[in-house]
């Protein structure tokens, strides 16, 4: 079966030992969130409840976003890349931010991706005012 031109899903889970890359993307902005790892009973329930679920790489099991923050996230739509093996759950925040840090104002920072590199400097400067 040719998976880059058919309509089937046929995740490939076994490439990276049961887990997938998944972005996570501002439905409304396009911004990027998030990196996170998926695998099968993540993404059964990211579908089922439509809200973002991952696999925890370091506790080794299923983490739904939001469960202790409450900040969830509600999947709008899950794109899917070429190979099967990568995904981008564009969602909507509800709640407070995405990342576990915090601003300075003491809030959950809205993205992990909060910083960028300066070239010159190689240094990172911070997004956030």
């Amino acid at each position: 079966m040719n998976i880059e031109e058919t309509s089937e899903l046929v995740l490939q889970f076994q490439k990276r030992g049961g887990i997938l890359p998944v972005a996570v993307q501002e439905y409304s902005t396009g911004q990027i969130l998030m990196l996170a790892s998926v695998n099968q009973e993540a993404l059964e329930y990211s579908v089922k409840f439509r809200i973002a679920a991952f696999y925890s790489t370091s506790r080794k099991k299923l983490w739904v976003k939001g469960e202790s923050s409450g900040n969830q996230l509600r999947v709008e739509k899950i794109l899917i890349d070429c190979d099967q093996d990568a995904l981008v759950y564009q969602v909507t925040i509800l709640g407070g931010g995405v990342c576990h840090t915090f601003n300075k104002e003491g809030n959950n920072r809205k993205a992990c991706f909060y910083r960028s590199l300066d070239f010159d400097e190689m240094k990172l400067q911070f997004l956030e005012k």
